[in-house]
């Protein structure tokens, strides 16, 4: 089958990339597009609009879960990338007949250049690639002499964020995010004069090592940009990464660790919730786990549980009724280093009191 396209929005908090994302589902001019957007986004996305853009389950109308946008939960995707965004790209890929391209959204401090790199991994090459990296730049900010027009936003977006596992000053960052760009787009040019914009153009034309197109967008009389404007470069850019240098190319804390793997746990098996997040906890402190997450059947309620925990650290939550139809199932992923799935299942299957675990089948 033929590559699911991916095109990558990249910007700091503020420049509009949500805005942008917004309008692109609004108008996919006959495409199926599915999202993925991480939880650190300024404008979050009306659920309502995304059972409107083709790729959603509708089997039970307005009850129906949305699954065409997955939130990458831990926030800068490039620091997340090993432990979360293969199995979520694994998710998309096992539906890319339903696909005709993937739209991700980074967080405003993610750097862009790993999450292309993720493209080359075994896992993800032969069924994806990256069609383009559209940078947005914030004209009003660059003309106040700024690069975000909000930095206490992103300062706290960056205290609040405790998977960032790197410091990068904003400048490097600016300049990553418009090295790594097949478009820029300049957003909020109905904010500043014709002059600060002309300007600023020129500017930003200077500092990019290769032709690319600079866009204004966002005026008073502004259209939503076209699809076609955003999707079809046909860059394919993990394989032309030594044309878009970055201040991070010599650090290798983002190379792929082949020994970090998705493990799916589905059961046929009702649990009680806390002697299910006690063992989940246990078996955390004694593997080098980074996030389980996933649904579970409580055979006394008749709500379905959430499960979610990251690192040593548990939440849990019932957010809706089983349907009628619904297989209630336990279905957990384990997402870790080095990890056995024989041992992993066994210990949450087996490993707990009697009487903590409940076969609801049974």
């Amino acid at each position: 089958m033929h590559k699911i396209p991916v095109t990558i929005i990249t910007g700091f908090l503020g420049a509009g990339k949500t805005t942008l994302i917004r309008q692109l589902l609004q108008n996919p001019d006959g495409r199926r597009i599915a999202v993925l957007v991480n939880e650190f986004g300024e404008v979050g996305i009306d659920g309502d609009l995304l059972r409107s853009c083709q790729v959603c389950d509708d089997e039970d109308g307005a009850e129906a879960p949305v699954t065409n946008i997955l939130e990458l939960t831990n926030g800068c995707l490039c620091c997340t990338v090993q432990e979360e965004f293969l199995p979520t790209m694994q998710v998309l890929m096992e539906r890319r007949d339903q696909i005709d391209c993937i739209v991700i959204e980074t967080s405003g401090l993610a750097l862009p250049k790993p999450l292309v790199q993720a493209f080359s991994w075994p896992e993800i090459r032969t069924a994806a690639t990256v069609d383009s990296v559209v940078t947005l730049v914030d004209c009003a900010a660059l003309a106040a002499g700024d690069l975000v027009g909000d930095l206490p936003a992103l300062e706290a977006q960056r205290q609040a964020d405790d998977s960032l596992d790197h410091e990068t000053p904003l400048e490097e960052l600016f300049e990553d995010q418009l090295n790594c760009a097949d478009l820029v787009l300049l957003t909020k040019v109905d904010q500043v004069s014709e002059g600060d914009r002309a300007r600023i153009e020129a500017w930003l034309t200077q500092q990019l090592p290769r032709p690319v197109k600079v866009l204004a967008v966002g005026g008073h009389d502004s259209h939503p940009i076209s699809p076609d404007l955003l999707l079809g470069f046909n860059a394919a850019v993990e394989d032309d990464l030594d044309n878009r240098p970055s201040h991070h190319d010599h650090d290798h804390d983002h190379d792929h660790d082949d020994d970090i793997v998705a493990i799916p746990i589905v059961l046929d098996q009702g649990f009680e919730p806390k002697a299910l997040l006690q063992r989940l906890e246990n078996l955390a402190a004694n593997h080098e786990i980074y996030r389980i997450k996933g649904f579970v059947d409580v055979p006394t309620k008749a709500l379905r549980l959430v499960v979610h925990g990251v690192g040593k650290r548990f939440d849990s939550f019932f957010d809706r009724p089983w349907r009628p139809a619904e297989l209630r199932q336990t279905r957990l992923i384990v997402i870790g280093k080095d990890l056995d799935a024989a041992v992993i299942r066994a210990a949450i299957v087996n490993d707990a009191p009697l009487g903590s675990v409940v076969n609801a089948r049974s």
